[in-house]
């Protein structure tokens, strides 16, 4: 293995509670993990030396909520949706029909195409799920293809009730047949506790059907309205609740006294026309805050991660600050990886290395130049890939 020293380094982010933030800092990175974090005159020596000459270093973007295995597109929907028709959970039938017809190679290709075109922009460590297949076979390929490139894999059969199938049994299939095909390709168990999709019961049958095969939890919750989701994930104990655009003081009271994250996704608010999160409300209550992408072809097309730190900066009242933290540690301890050997979203000994240089000398231009492309240099798992 090799190392890396990557120095000159103006301002570097570490979200570490001791290193905190540095000036005229130094990373050392050896094989895939971070071996040293200091003062540039300090560094030790390293096989390679590069100088960033004064810019800013952060962790790579924790993308903690994407749904990439998919085929097809819903151009048609957003159109329609900007001419003033509202977003409507059923419109996910449209992308499971196309998924369905497109074969594991046409699947495949395109979630690497996303992944690397998200790692391209900063985001080294990424979630997606399943969930626009809703048949055994489908839902089980879903997961298979995912597990080979995602960091993190979310079996989310209860994403809608498949046109014509009734909703008891669909929640029977999911919770028997569906659950024990995928759970070995999977670490996780999503939901998408909403009206239209699955109510509370229903979704705390999946929720505790998955959790006796041993998967984590994860909710979506109250995207389309007020709804039992924040409170559903609390109960459960959830890794996070996800959406959260329509929150009553009793939902950020029980976020706050739980260890669920909030799990923020203004890029969907904005493209289903929704009013984004109260994100105020819920750092100044104590809760835990992560920013994603929601990367999917119907709400919210993108895997700007800097786009939606921007969009909490400018729109959201987060400082700059809180947001880079958000969509990077936030979205560690959403997923759980926040700590211990290999940690994502922070840059400290023994992190995995993870890491990003902007084009800029602070953070701040994040949001200080929103919409330009600041990524210069990301490296993942040691390896530098732009």
């Amino acid at each position: 293995m090799s190392s890396t020293v990557i120095t000159g380094i103006g301002e570097l982010t570490t979200n570490d509670d001791e290193l905190g933030t540095l000036a005229d800092a130094a990373v050392v990175v050896d094989g895939d993990r971070i071996a040293w974090v200091g003062h540039a005159g300090s560094a030790p020596e390293a096989d390679e030396r590069v100088d960033v000459e004064g810019r800013a270093v952060l962790p790579g973007w924790v993308d903690s909520h994407t749904h990439l295995v998919f085929a097809g597109d819903r151009t048609a929907e957003f159109a329609a949706r900007m001419s003033g028709l509202p977003y409507q959970a059923g419109g996910i039938a449209v992308t499971v029909n196309a998924t369905r017809q497109a074969t594991d190679a046409e699947l495949a290709g395109n979630l690497r195409r996303h992944v690397e075109e998200a790692a391209a922009q900063g985001t080294t460590c990424v979630e997606t799920k399943t969930g626009y297949g809703l048949t055994v076979e489908d839902e089980l390929r879903a997961a298979k293809i995912a597990a080979a490139v995602a960091d993190e894999v979310t079996f989310l059969g209860a994403h809608l009730v498949p046109p014509g199938a009734d909703a008891a049994d669909y929640v029977e299939l999911v919770c028997g047949d569906m659950l024990d095909a995928v759970a070995e390709h999977v670490g996780w168990c999503d939901v998408f506790c909403e009206e239209g999709a699955f109510d509370a019961d229903q979704s705390r049958r999946v929720l505790m059907a998955a959790r006796r095969r041993g998967l984590g939890l994860r909710v979506h919750g109250n995207q389309l309205g007020p709804g039992p989701g924040v409170m559903l994930a609390v109960e459960v104990g959830a890794a996070s609740v996800d959406h959260c655009t329509h929150l009553e003081p009793s939902d950020v009271d029980a976020l706050a006294a739980s260890d669920t994250v909030a799990t923020l996704l203004p890029a969907c608010d904005l493209s289903t026309r929704q009013p984004l999160p109260d994100a105020r409300a819920l750092l100044d209550a104590g809760v835990t805050v992560a920013l994603a992408s929601n990367c999917n072809p119907g709400s919210s097309y993108t895997s700007s991660m800097a786009f939606c730190v921007t969009t909490a900066v400018l729109q959201m009242r987060m400082s700059v600050a809180e947001a880079v933290r958000a969509a990077t540690w936030g979205g560690a301890r959403a997923l759980r990886r926040e700590t211990g050997d290999g940690a994502v979203g922070v840059l400290r000994p023994d992190a995995r290395a993870d890491l990003q240089v902007l084009d800029a000398p602070s953070t701040t231009w994040l949001a200080y130049r929103p919409g330009v492309p600041l990524t210069r240099a990301v490296w993942r798992t040691g390896d530098r890939v732009r």
